[in-house]
């Protein structure tokens, strides 16, 4: 059993990295644009798309990894900001508010439909993506424990 959540765990770790990229990809380009009143179709894409892979890699962090590392610890019970805060304790997290604000973030992602709205998201979305990435970083970190005991 405890294999099987280790290979697991390498799986979704590969799934992090490729979101990681993804999501840094389109944040360099959402950069050079900048924050603006109105975007052509063209650059509005490019925001859709980072804030598609805003909230796909905060899914992955809370629904995937933060879950699968507390099995490994034993410690997976709870809702997720129980999850959230005992990321913060394994310092997966810099801080369990500010990463909660994250998830907030990404559920307005979700149902927002109001145009006016959406440029509000894009520029939290902007100031929100390093917190994100810093949190990829942590976790690789953090799994470095269990490395020695996937190759047993």
């Amino acid at each position: 059993m405890r294999q099987a959540q280790l290979d697991l765990l390498r799986e979704e770790l590969a799934l992090l990295a490729a979101a990681e990229q993804s999501l840094h990809y389109s944040y360099g380009r959402c950069l050079e644009l900048g924050l603006k009143a109105e975007y052509t179709p063209e650059e509005q894409e490019r925001f859709e798309s980072l804030a598609s892979r805003f909230a796909r890699m905060s899914d992955i962090l809370v629904q995937k990894v933060f879950r699968l590392i507390d099995r490994l610890d034993l410690d997976d019970q709870g809702t997720v900001r129980d999850r959230i805060n005992r990321a913060e304790k394994k310092d997966l997290v810099k801080d369990a508010d500010a990463f909660s604000e994250l998830r907030e973030l990404r559920n307005r992602i979700a149902h927002e439909y109001v145009p006016t709205a959406v440029q509000t998201i894009f520029r939290e979305v902007l100031d929100a993506v390093p917190a994100l990435l810093d949190s990829g970083d942590r976790v690789r970190a953090y799994c470095k424990r269990y490395a020695a005991q996937g190759e047993k």
